[in-house]
């Protein structure tokens, strides 16, 4: 697989210099012969009819966006936490009374988490080592650990990589996340490297999103998005319900994504991306102070989830999907939903609008893991199926809610399963706050066999689903 991101400008320009050539050979005689007749109109408009043709398949084509491969990490089993040592330690740790511990109990089981996700180390010492010095060793771990697999996969070195992203919404240190990996693997002085923070679960997909706009720019090119969140940290420390609800859901994960615009890539790449589509409602109060991290009475930093959040989740999918739809829904559906927008609007106000059908044109989905209700509310709203919404339960179930990186994991849970097929769409959907809400459309380049021994999943996926 090396041999195909090795640099080689040449080749890869090759095609495009061949079509610019026949071109101008094609439509220089047409040209002349309108010059010579002295035909200003005709003229004109093939000078127009010329100037479009170039831009529109010289200028404005930007060359495909292929998904190589990707790793996720596996967390060693000392980081465990079943929920009896998890309630044990929150009660010595917070001084909780029985109320708490029976609330915080009666959020894990509801949650649809098992007993078997991941916190790193730091956390499980009492009290927890919630310092700056530990959060950087479990950054290390995970992002070198998902970094190395990624470039063994692959078989890149890491002085083949020209764009670099990681994204971790809590913790930001100086040198950053980026900095830190192009240390540790001696990159190159050239390496173009972004860091991501504060946009929670969406940041993986946005990172795609980002990395496709950059691809656009430089030609030729191999881009690294690295995902995680660090927990360490961001232990929340005091007794309010509405903060300590994340201590509850969040578990450790990462995971490392090789994306590329290089047409070599075609024939080794799993996917190729067709559609991103991004929307965000910080304009909004409401919204914007539905999930925001601020102090508690005491002082206490963590992150407040209000009662809205899903009313306003709900609101934001709407309106990324009105968007998404209109670029992939067949016209069947876009005319039943333009005529059900009518209806609400000019003749009863009541009825509910018509949610277009997705599945016409997607065949797998990777929806937030953001607890079961909310997986199921989605599912319940795109009106899937249970296979449908099988690889969210499933990653919640074994992994927890592993912020942005979930995706990653709930694509490996199909890989694994071999059910991802040549010609099929996948659909990736990333929420996090501000509040703002990615998508993103993959059509597989070939059928995913062989992964059920690999990846996270090696060691449990014929236990799945449940």
């Amino acid at each position: 697989m090396k041999q195909f991101f090795k640099f080689n400008h040449e080749n890869n320009f090759t095609p495009t210099c061949l079509k610019l050539t026949w071109f101008i050979l094609l439509s220089l005689p047409a040209f002349l012969y309108l010059n010579h007749v002295q035909e200003p109109i005709f003229l004109t408009l093939f000078s127009v009819f010329l100037f479009v043709m170039f831009k529109t398949y010289f200028i404005s084509s930007s060359p495909p966006i292929y998904l190589v491969d990707y790793s996720c990490l596996k967390p060693p089993n000392y980081w465990r936490v079943p929920f009896s040592s998890f309630l044990e330690h929150s009660r010595i740790v917070h001084s909780l009374d029985q109320e708490s511990v029976d609330f915080l109990s009666k959020v894990l089981i509801s949650s649809g988490q098992s007993q078997m996700t991941y916190i790193p180390p730091a956390l499980h010492y009492i009290p927890p080592k919630s310092t700056h010095e530990e959060a950087n060793k479990e950054a290390q771990t995970i992002l070198f650990t998902v970094f190395q697999d990624l470039l063994t996969k692959t078989q890149l070195t890491p002085q083949e990589i020209d764009i670099i992203i990681v994204n971790c919404s809590g913790f930001c240190p100086s040198p950053s996340l980026s900095s830190i990996i192009i240390n540790r693997f001696s990159m190159r002085e050239d390496v173009k490297s972004f860091n991501i923070t504060g946009m929670g679960c969406s940041a993986s997909a946005l990172a795609v999103d980002m990395a496709k706009n950059l691809l656009k720019v430089h030609k030729n090119s191999n881009a690294v998005i690295v995902s995680t969140e660090i927990l360490s940290n961001g232990w929340y420390a005091g007794k309010e319900r509405s903060m300590m609800i994340l201590n509850c859901l969040f578990r450790s994960g990462g995971a490392a994504v090789l994306i590329t615009n290089k047409s070599s890539a075609k024939r080794v790449s799993k996917y190729k991306l067709l559609y991103s589509q991004r929307t965000q409602a910080a304009y909004d109060d409401i919204a914007y102070n539905s999930a925001i991290r601020e102090e508690d009475s005491e002082g206490n930093i963590g992150v407040t989830l209000r009662k809205d959040v899903l009313h306003v989740a709900g609101e934001l999918l709407r309106t990324n999907f009105q968007t998404l739809g209109s670029s992939i829904l067949p016209l069947e559906e876009k005319i039943r939903y333009g005529f059900s927008i009518f209806r609400k609007k000019f003749i009863d106000k009541s009825v509910e609008l018509y949610v277009p059908n997705f599945r016409k044109v997607i065949q797998h989905y990777c929806l937030p893991t953001s607890g079961k209700s909310v997986i199921m509310e989605i599912g319940k709203k795109m009106k899937l199926k249970d296979e449908e919404i099988e690889a969210a339960l499933m990653t919640l179930h074994r992994f927890g809610n592993q912020s942005s990186s979930s995706l990653w994991y709930e694509l490996a849970y199909m890989e694994a399963k071999e059910r991802v097929k040549e010609g099929e769409r996948v659909l990736q959907l990333g929420m996090g706050t501000g509040p703002k809400c990615i998508s993103l459309v993959w059509e597989c380049n070939k059928t995913i066999v062989g992964e059920a021994h690999k990846g996270p999943w090696a060691d449990s996926i014929y236990s799945y689903p449940l």
